[in-house]
């Protein structure tokens, strides 16, 4: 706890500071102050550190320097401090971050920023905030609805600020069959749904701010992460609706690139596609030119055989010639071969001599010498 001040000390202290601003802003710096009029946004970030950020609206000609103190000032403290960390964009000072241990809510913060440039003064104007007003919280986390009744829906949360109670809600939804999103504003982190359809899709956001009984603030924190709740049959439509458009942008070029790939593959294995659909019809000459070219047509040697198995092949046997002849006729009739007082030779072959000595019929006979 800071110690408190009398009223005299106090009223010390404060004319101590006016005449340190007095000496800060001398006439000339006044007047540059005039010229080139920049302000200085500040905001306290859930209370864990603070940044004030000028050149906003244009980029600083000169590095700036920045000076703080409270009123009323803490004893130990009670000088101007320069900033210990500088925001810098392209090496020039933008901006100045404090920690947590910087930050007091409930007293007057002072700022004065100034530089020098080209031999003149240039000063942004003292300003005076209350830093409770300049709070900003973090988004609310864990969002959860509970189905409570047959219509009845409750949205819980939780917040990341370490006082719960400054703090008030703005919930906002809408369901995929409106147009408009639907804000109310909640006290605590509890908020009930008296009636829903469960037909449709509702969406959820929540947002909080420092309310009236901790700081005077419009600065809200951003919207959490959402929460779904109902039915998704009216998705669903809505994916119907848009399958045509998926199948004209998506499955037809998909399929045309593949069906144009396939194509170029099969052009360019053209010689073995005809190979598999219509098969060449085989040539053997190929497979005979050894025969005609080296063996002279030679069947036996060129398939292998061996000279014994081709000998035992060849017949090997002599053959006699038999003779044959017609017995006499029988009394009262005549040869057959005409003629009443002279029987008629046979005619004569040419492969064997005639031979009138042995007459009647004799069988041929064959001797084998051996096979």
């Amino acid at each position: 706890m800071d110690s408190p001040l009398s009223p005299s000390s106090a009223r010390k202290e404060a004319g101590m500071f006016l005449t340190l601003i007095l000496l800060l802003s001398g006439p000339s710096q006044q007047a540059m102050a005039a010229q080139r009029q920049q302000g200085v946004e500040c905001i306290v970030f859930n209370d864990q550190y603070l940044t004030c950020m000028w050149g906003s609206k244009e980029m600083p000609t000169a590095n700036y320097s920045l000076y703080y103190w409270y009123f009323p000032p803490r004893i130990e403290n009670h000088m101007p401090v320069e900033c210990k960390h500088y925001l810098q964009e392209e090496g020039i000072n933008t901006g100045c971050w404090f920690n947590h241990s910087e930050i007091i809510q409930f007293r007057t913060f002072y700022i004065h920023i100034n530089a020098s440039h080209e031999g003149r003064s240039l000063v942004i104007p003292t300003k005076a905030m209350k830093l409770q007003d300049l709070v900003k919280p973090a988004p609310p986390v864990n969002l959860t609805i509970q189905n409570i009744s047959n219509n009845q829906l409750q949205l819980t949360w939780d917040s990341m600020y370490n006082k719960p109670r400054c703090l008030e809600y703005a919930v906002r939804y809408k369901s995929n069959k409106d147009t408009r999103w639907t804000e109310h504003l909640a006290s605590g982190k509890i908020f009930s749904f008296p009636s829903v359809d469960y037909e449709k899709y509702y969406t959820f956001y929540v947002k909080s701010k420092i309310n009236q009984y901790c700081g005077t603030t419009q600065l809200w924190s951003e919207w959490s992460v959402p929460v779904f709740w109902g039915n998704n049959a009216t998705d669903r439509g809505v994916a119907e609706k848009q399958a045509p458009w998926f199948w004209i942008h998506v499955v037809l070029p998909t399929a045309s690139l593949m069906l144009i790939l396939v194509l170029v593959i099969l052009l360019i294995r053209m010689e073995r596609v005809w190979v598999i659909f219509m098969p060449r019809i085989p040539n053997p000459s190929k497979n005979f030119e050894e025969l005609f070219n080296i063996h002279q047509g030679n069947f036996p040697e060129w398939a292998g055989v061996s000279k014994d198995v081709v000998e035992s092949f060849k017949p090997n046997y002599s053959e006699s010639f038999c003779y044959v002849s017609e017995l006499p006729p029988k009394e009262g009739s005549l040869p057959l071969w005409g003629g009443h007082d002279k029987p008629r030779a046979p005619p004569e072959r040419s492969s064997a001599p005639a031979s009138s000595s042995s007459p009647g019929l004799i069988l041929s006979k064959k001797s084998y010498v051996g096979v």
